[in-house]
């Protein structure tokens, strides 16, 4: 996951050493969880989303394997298994302008604001 992690081309890390091994495990196994998809047995992408703390962790495709659906069914597996737990609304934080932002505007995601790191917020109710 960290390979992938540090291979994106929008969203990049200021400081690679910023996200430790220590942090996915905490992710992955106290405060929410995650999915990873496969191609050929090699690991392309990955989710994580943070039931404590209603957010998005990560969302990240390796840049080989672009435009491929690979971040969409990532995203709607991890939407679909957290609305299951709760009904509070989740969101994320983006890079203004991105793909990363377009995307999921797309995928229904609203604007609430601008994040102190400049990041836009986006949110996403439970449907239904």
């Amino acid at each position: 996951m960290s390979e992938i992690r540090l291979a994106v081309k929008e969203n990049v890390l200021s400081t690679p050493g910023l996200v430790t091994y220590k942090d996915y495990v905490e992710y992955l196994t106290r405060r929410g969880k995650g999915w990873v998809a496969e191609v050929d047995g090699r690991t392309v992408g990955f989710a994580i989303v943070d039931l404590q703390g209603h957010n998005i962790w990560a969302l990240f495709v390796h840049p080989d394997f672009d435009k491929q659906g690979i971040g969409r069914a990532l995203h709607d597996t991890m939407l679909t298994w957290y609305f299951s737990q709760t009904d509070e609304p989740v969101w994320l934080g983006t890079g203004p302008g991105t793909r990363a932002e377009a995307f999921y505007r797309k995928a229904g995601w609203r604007n609430v604001g601008t994040r102190p790191n400049g990041e836009v917020e986006l949110q996403m109710s439970k449907k239904g």
